[in-house]
C-alpha cells in the first residue's frame, strides 16, 4: 500500500470510473433481478474503503482492491440469508470463480478480465436502455448503474428532486423484474432497436450536460464526458454501426468548444464570440477520428448530419472562415432524415439568417412561432431578439428578450438575455 493525501479525490474518480464496471460484472453473476444487490455491494466496498484507506494508504491497485471487497459483500449478503433461494450456493460458488480468477490474474492486469468487464459493461448499458423502460427511467438508470452516478446528482442534473429520481429508479428495477429482462446481448432486429435506444439515450446525457434547462450552471462537464465515454464504449464493440460512430463523432467534437463555452464567471459565450484557440485540440482529433470512421457503409442517420455541422465548424480557423451555406445545406438534410424536428428547424433558421441574411432568418422563424413543442422555448424568442437587434428593430427585440425570460433557462442564460436587452437601448 502507499499513502494517498486526497483519498476521497481519489474515491470519487474510482467510483465514477469502476463502479458501473464491478456493478455490471456482478449483475451478470447475480442476474439483474439482483442489481440491487449489486449496487450494495459496490458501494460498501466504497465504504470499507473510506474507512481504511486514510490510515493504512491507498492500496498499489486500488480497483482490484474495490472489486474483491465488491465481490466479498456480495457473498457476505448472499450467506447472511438475504436472498433466501434455493440457488444461493450456485451464487456464492460463481462468485467465487469470479473473484479466484481475477485475483490471480491482477484483478485488471489480464487483458482477458479487462475484455470481461467491457463485454459486462455493454450488456448492462443495453439493458438499461431496453425500449420497454421508459425514457426518463433509462437515462436515470443508465447514470446510475454504468455511470456511478449517486441519486443526488442524477438530480440535480435533472432538476428534480431526490425522490423523484429515487422513485423513477424503482420502477425501472421492477419493470426489469416483472418482464424478466436479462443481460444477454440482443441479435438482429432487437439489437438495432436497441441499438436505436442507447444512442438516444448517450445523446440525452450529453445534450443535458452542454446546456442545463436551469439552475446555476450552463453546463454539466461529468454528464458531457460521462455520455462521451458510454458512446466510445459502444464505438469500440464488435456491435459498433456507422451511426454509433457518427454519435462520438458529433459529442467529441462538441465537448471540445466546452472550454470556451463560458467565461470565468460561468456567462455564455456565443459560437461566433468563442476563442477557437480554447477548443481542445485533443477532443477535435477525437472527432475526425470517429466521423472518418462512421463514413463505411452507406447508412446516413442523423448523427451523421449533425456529425458534419460540427465537422464544419471545426475546420475554420475563424469565425468568417465557416462555410454556412454548406451548414445550411446540412441542416436541410437533418431535417429531411429527423422529420420536423423544431429545434433542427431553429438551428436552421439560424444558418438561413447567416447565409441570407436576417430578414430571411426571421421569416424561417415566423414559420415555427404557432409550434406548440416551442411555445415555452426561450431560444425561439431570443434568436427572434437577437436578429431583430441586427435590423436596428430595438423596440421589438426588447419585448422578444423580455419573453425569452419568462421562459424556463438556466441563470447564465438570463445573464446573457439581460445583456442583450440593455443593447437595445430602450425603456424595459
Amino acid at each position: 500500500m502507499s499513502p494517498k493525501p486526497d483519498t476521497g479525490g481519489l474515491l470519487e474518480h474510482l467510483f465514477r470510473h469502476q463502479a458501473g464496471r464491478v456493478v455490471a460484472h456482478l449483475a451478470r453473476v447475480l442476474g439483474p433481478a439482483r442489481l440491487d444487490l449489486a449496487e450494495e455491494s459496490m458501494q460498501e466496498a466504497m465504504l470499507r474503503a473510506l474507512q481504511v484507506w486514510p490510515y493504512q494508504g491507498v492500496p498499489d491497485n486500488a480497483a482490484g482492491w474495490l472489486f474483491r471487497v465488491a465481490h466479498n459483500a456480495a457473498i457476505d449478503a448472499i450467506r447472511r440469508g438475504k436472498f433466501l433461494e434455493q440457488n444461493t450456493g450456485a451464487l456464492v460458488a460463481e462468485l467465487t470463480r469470479s473473484l479466484i480468477g481475477t485475483t490471480a490474474s491482477g484483478s485488471g492486469d489480464d487483458p482477458d478480465f479487462e475484455r470481461q468487464l467491457r463485454d459486462d459493461e455493454l450488456r448492462m448499458i443495453f439493458m438499461c436502455c431496453h425500449p420497454a423502460i421508459g425514457r426518463d427511467a433509462r437515462v436515470a438508470l443508465s447514470l446510475k448503474t454504468v455511470g456511478g452516478f449517486s441519486v443526488r446528482e442524477i438530480a440535480r442534473a435533472f432538476l428534480a428532486v431526490d425522490a423523484a429520481i429515487a422513485q423513477r429508479l424503482v420502477r425501472a428495477k421492477r419493470q426489469i423484474r416483472e418482464q424478466e429482462l436479462t443481460l444477454d446481448m440482443p441479435h438482429g432486429a432487437d439489437l438495432e432497436m436497441r441499438l436505436d435506444s442507447a444512442l438516444e439515450t448517450i445523446y440525452f446525457i450529453f445534450n443535458e450536460g452542454y446546456s442545463t434547462h436551469e439552475g446555476q450552471d450552463l453546463i454539466r462537464k461529468d454528464l458531457c464526458f460521462e455520455a462521451l465515454r458510454l458512446g466510445r464504449l459502444l464505438a469500440a464493440s464488435s456491435i459498433a454501426a456507422p451511426r454509433v460512430h457518427a454519435l462520438a463523432a458529433v459529442m467529441a467534437l462538441q465537448a471540445a468548444r466546452l472550454p470556451a463555452r463560458i467565461d470565468e464567471a460561468g456567462d455564455l459565450i456565443l459560437l461566433e464570440d468563442q476563442d477557437r484557440g480554447r477548443w481542445d485540440q485533443g477532443l477535435i482529433a477525437m472527432g475526425f477520428h470517429y466521423f472518418d470512421l462512421s463514413m463505411a457503409g452507406d447508412q446516413v442517420s442523423e448523427y451523421h448530419a449533425q456529425a458534419a455541422i460540427a465537422a464544419t465548424h471545426a475546420r475554420a480557423e475563424s469565425l468568417h472562415a465557416v462555410d454556412w451555406p454548406a451548414i445550411l445545406e446540412l441542416y436541410d438534410q437533418l431535417l429531411a432524415i429527423s422529420g420536423a424536428s423544431p429545434v433542427v428547424a431553429l438551428n436552421r433558421a439560424v444558418a438561413v439568417a447567416k447565409v441570407h441574411g436576417a430578414e430571411e432568418g426571421l421569416a424561417a422563424i415566423a414559420e415555427l412561432s404557432g409550434n406548440p413543442q416551442l411555445r415555452d422555448y426561450y431560444l425561439l424568442l431570443a434568436v427572434r431578439g437577437h436578429l431583430l437587434l441586427e435590423l436596428e428593430r430595438r423596440e421589438e427585440a426588447a419585448a422578444c428578450l423580455r419573453a425569452a425570460l419568462e421562459c424556463r433557462c438556466s441563470e447564465p442564460e438570463r445573464r446573457f438575455l439581460r445583456r442583450k436587452m440593455e443593447q437595445c437601448e430602450v425603456n424595459v
